[in-house]
């Protein structure tokens, strides 16, 4: 009988090509940048062994365990997503909770943001922001009926997002909670939240985040050294002034592939959160621009296929398909204002690019979602059911 229903389906291999495509370009281009930015600090760290390929080697063994699990993840249906997506969330916080825990969580640079899985770290914070989206839309669905209620549509989502960014806040990892917040207030607002009480919320966000700065010395002197780098060029504006030269000696076309001087252990952090800065200086403003146009494309890609679930009238699947566009958009427009001077450093990767297990995970695993529904949508447009 299963086969017969898989021989009723011809149709069943339809997928987005030119999503996949895309994702598979910015994997290709963050394979290649990852081993350039990291070959010349890699044969320099005793603690590896001086081995020129061991970021290279690394990330591709999370790229194949990331499209292992993106396959498996394209196995299960949304409404299985649907249902158990509280409890995935309940699973994320609890994860924010024991990386806090003494000897269990990893501290890395003073942040506390990696449980030691002795063959890997893992950052739940990476999980976290797929859980958010998960959750984000079956709260937005469930509580379509109060979206115009500050106290029943929005006011249980803000005490769930604000326990969750205390936990990241904790760390800290001041970027996630952005992320984070950005998924649930977007969803909320595609849900249909209304707009006037939405704009009122923006404001006490934009004084939250604000309050959140002044408060601590740490991110006060970030905002500092991020608005004149070269005023201390060796100390807390050490790190941007350097990006800032990579992409001054990029120019137009880059200095070629592997040519990069930032990468010979000026620019800290190269092949993560900097990434950009080395493809700006390696292939310039050509460079630059065509991954700004990938994720462009991508985050289109995202937008349409919600915009087709909803008017199959698949509301939570439309929501997730935004909410990931939302959230691989939001991080990477943060990633890339921090490479060039135009935001204060977060310590976010590049989606798809930057060396990282569990960004890579996350972040393939949310695009099998994502390609899960665009796949429902076609079935469900050429008469099947899912």
């Amino acid at each position: 009988m299963f086969y017969n229903a898989i021989r009723r389906r011809p149709s069943m291999l339809g997928y987005d090509q030119s999503l996949v495509w895309t994702v598979l370009l910015l994997l290709a281009v963050g394979l290649v940048m990852v081993y350039s930015a990291s070959i010349a600090s890699a044969e320099v760290d005793k603690q590896i062994g001086f081995r020129s390929s061991y970021f290279l080697v690394r990330h591709c063994i999370f790229l194949g365990i990331g499209m292992s699990c993106a396959l498996l993840a394209f196995q299960v249906p949304i409404r299985v997503w649907q249902q158990y997506a509280p409890y995935l969330f309940l699973l994320g916080a609890a994860l924010l909770v024991l990386v806090l825990v003494p000897h269990i969580g990893k501290v890395v640079n003073g942040s506390r943001r990696w449980l030691n899985l002795f063959v890997v770290n893992f950052q739940p914070s990476e999980a976290m922001k797929f859980f958010a989206v998960l959750y984000a839309a079956d709260y937005t669905v469930r509580k379509a009926a109060y979206m115009h209620s500050l106290v029943k549509g929005f006011f249980p989502m803000f005490l769930v997002m604000l326990f969750t960014g205390g936990l990241l806040l904790a760390e800290p990892d001041f970027g996630a909670f952005a992320v984070i917040t950005a998924i649930a207030m977007g969803l909320l607002f595609l849900g249909g939240f209304d707009w006037r009480l939405f704009g009122g919320l923006i404001v006490m966000l934009v004084i939250g985040f604000v309050g959140i700065i002044v408060s601590s010395p740490y991110r006060m002197q970030r905002v500092i050294g991020f608005m004149d780098p070269f005023k201390d060029p060796y100390g807390k504006g050490y790190q941007l002034s350097h990006a800032l030269i990579a992409f001054g000696r990029g120019k137009w076309f880059g200095v070629g592939l592997g040519g990069s001087v930032e990468k010979l252990s000026y620019l800290p952090e190269a092949h993560t959160d900097f990434l950009m800065a080395i493809i700006a200086e390696e292939f310039g403003f050509v460079g630059v621009a065509l991954v700004v146009l990938l994720f462009a494309w991508l985050i289109y890609r995202a937008f349409a296929i919600g915009r087709q679930a909803a008017k199959l009238e698949r509301y939570y699947a439309a929501l997730v398909a935004q909410g990931i566009g939302i959230w691989l958009g939001v991080q990477s427009i943060i990633n890339m204002g921090v490479n060039m001077g135009v935001l204060p450093t977060k310590g976010l990767t590049l989606p798809l690019l930057s060396f990282g297990g569990s960004g890579i995970l996350a972040n393939l695993v949310a695009l099998a979602v994502l390609l899960r529904v665009d796949w429902e949508n076609r079935q469900l447009m050429r008469g099947y059911t899912v």
